[in-house]
């Protein structure tokens, strides 16, 4: 049967607005695929996924930011900026997009020269400002935020004022975010034993105390408070036994004895602990945990599994520095 010009018309119309539907489901499973591959730590796999995708969705601002993401866990600070400066042109009223500019920025400072460090400091601010003026109750841009005023000088826009004004706002969001910026302005003021409450109270707060307790534990540490910090450790592994939700937290747990140089061997336990739970995060890179692995099995001399972790880091990860520069 000869069909109509105005029937073909409305079948072809209806024909791309299914063909256009299926590639936006296509892209959001594409792009939702690069997520996870992301939080397991596979950075290969997500580049690799991104640079796969469709052109439109390559370009846009969400596959900016996840393509910043992932070279931020891999330490590369420049690509990572330029990627999440792009999603934020595309999209400048994501306030996601903002604090993740903001984070890249303010490793970039840390990298940088005294003169570039101070422009990059308080293009750090403004980004988190920007994050926190969108979405008001975006706990974790209030967080920066005010982790950035604790920490940062006057003459970049910091101080302890604005600190305890986000610390304010946190309360009715997150409490125990709030609690740890207080412990945080206490110890910037040397005030050491307000520090202390605080970190407490955040753990008796929490619902997933096992991060607290690495925070704390962290704290003991600044303090050169060795048999504090390492009973916080014990207790932040203990606490991270009973709740597969708080796993990340042995990998904190971990990076306060690395960074202390104590009992190495309990802090490769935490680390195959880690790596052997189901839940892995962004937050603590796999391919970070094999070569922090690497390094204190190198020390104890178990040389064959540590050149195993370090191939497990750089079969994720290629191009992270640390694990190609990684020697016995």
């Amino acid at each position: 049967m000869r069909r109509s010009p105005a029937i073909l018309v409305l079948l072809f119309c209806l024909g791309v607005s299914l063909s256009l539907g299926a590639l936006s489901q296509s892209s959001k499973g594409g792009l939702a695929e690069v997520n996870l591959a992301l939080q397991t730590g596979e950075a290969d796999k997500a580049l690799a996924l991104l640079r796969s995708l469709p052109q439109p969705e390559q370009g846009s601002a969400q596959a900016h930011n996840l393509r910043c993401r992932v070279f931020f866990t891999l330490e590369q600070w420049d690509a990572a900026g330029s990627e999440c400066e792009q999603a934020v042109t595309l999209e400048p009223q994501n306030s996601n997009y903002h604090l993740w500019l903001g984070r890249a920025l303010g490793e970039r400072a840390e990298q940088a020269s005294f003169v570039n460090a101070y422009s990059l400091a308080k293009r750090t601010r403004m980004e988190f400002e920007t994050a926190v003026q969108i979405e008001p109750r975006n706990a974790e841009a209030l967080a920066d935020l005010g982790e950035f005023y604790s920490a940062a000088p006057s003459v970049v826009g910091g101080g302890n004022a604005k600190a305890e004004g986000i610390a304010a706002q946190l309360d009715k969001i997150d409490a125990v975010r709030a609690q740890e910026l207080r412990g945080r302005i206490a110890s910037g003021n040397k005030d050491y034993g307000a520090a202390e409450q605080a970190f407490k109270q955040a753990i008796a707060t929490s619902p997933h105390p096992a991060f607290q307790w690495a925070t704390l534990a962290s704290f003991y540490r600044g303090r050169e408070r060795w048999t504090e910090m390492d009973e916080a450790v014990q207790s932040c592994m203990k606490t991270a036994d009973r709740d597969p939700h708080a796993a990340v937290a042995l990998y904190n747990g971990a990076s306060v004895l690395i960074r202390a140089k104590r009992d190495p061997a309990l802090a490769v336990k935490m680390l195959q602990a880690y790596l052997a739970g189901p839940v892995k995060t962004e937050e603590a890179p796999v391919f970070v945990a094999h070569v922090w692995l690497a390094r204190l099995l190198f020390q104890t001399g178990n040389t064959t599994t540590a050149w195993n972790e370090r191939a497990a880091a750089l079969a994720m990860a290629n191009e992270y520095q640390p694990a190609q520069n990684l020697k016995q």
